[in-house]
């Protein structure tokens, strides 16, 4: 506690000058109007930015993407336990599914935000399907001419 408080003196605490600090440590930011709320009855001086385009804000297919993606983390968790307590094809089939639908969406968001350009983002997330489908065919011939995910992993336990 007393290095949080030796810091806030010497950089300077709730937009006050620190000791080693020539300017503010919190600056206002300016907001154009366009990007400000309107007034309106009750308002009280809060200021919401609006970052995505009004058109895209109500899109029913992003939020239900948006919602997939927790489902599918929360079948996640709950076939993790089931797997350990009850190795069967169900749960291996089910594990190869979810896994490969979460890593695809995962490395998706990654491809969005880090390949810049059309086409090389086209050819990615080409690249992306073609191993996702190639990572849960191979997860179902394993499941299928081999022991299963599920028995797989306690085995490398017993290790």
């Amino acid at each position: 506690m007393a290095t949080l408080l030796r810091l806030s003196v010497l950089c300077g605490a709730q937009g006050s000058r620190g000791l080693f600090l020539r300017t503010p440590v919190v600056k206002p930011a300016p907001v154009p109007a366009l990007l400000q709320d309107r007034l309106s009855p009750g308002w009280c001086g809060v200021q919401h930015l609006h970052l995505s385009p009004r058109r895209l804000s109500g899109s029913k297919a992003a939020s239900l993407h948006w919602t997939s993606e927790r489902v599918v983390s929360v079948l996640l968790l709950g076939l993790l336990p089931a797997a350990y307590l009850n190795p069967c094809s169900a749960v291996d089939y089910s594990l190869a599914a979810a896994l490969t639908l979460h890593g695809h969406w995962g490395l998706g968001q990654v491809v969005t935000d880090y390949i810049h350009g059309a086409a090389p983002q086209k050819a990615a997330k080409a690249g992306l399907l073609a191993l996702s489908a190639l990572t849960f065919a191979g997860l179902c011939y394993f499941n299928y001419h081999d022991v299963g995910i599920c028995r797989a992993v306690a085995m490398l336990w017993k290790l």
